[in-house]
């Protein structure tokens, strides 16, 4: 479904990169497009690099025992998070010093 919305969307491509998965071969054949299907050892490795933050949350999340624990966790962690994410790689050193005080000031007397 989503590869069909996808390639419907974007266009047939040249190529599609996969890894190994058993599924990919039947729904590319089903399309029509399986002769396109490329696989092989590190060609991945740009699909796969996008997941890391989503899996280094998800292997830390593990830790916690209890459902109820880890919601409680991620809530606040959530919105802290939120609160000093300032996104540095998008401003100047002023503008993220100046965020950053701004928020540690706002956290200050939420918590006080």
């Amino acid at each position: 479904m989503f590869l069909k919305k996808a390639l419907k969307r974007h266009g047939s491509p040249v190529e599609i990169v996969t890894d190994g998965l058993k599924s990919y071969p039947a729904a590319l054949k089903e399309l029509g497009i399986e002769d396109r299907r490329e696989m092989g050892k590190w060609l991945n490795n740009r699909a796969e690099n996008s997941h890391l933050p989503f899996r280094r949350r998800e292997r830390a999340m593990q830790r916690f025992r209890w459902m109820k624990s880890l919601q409680k966790f991620a809530s606040a962690h959530a919105s802290i998070s939120n609160h000093f994410n300032s996104e540095r790689h998008l401003v100047d050193r002023q503008t993220y010093k100046l965020r950053r005080s701004t928020a540690l000031a706002g956290w200050q007397t939420l918590m006080a």
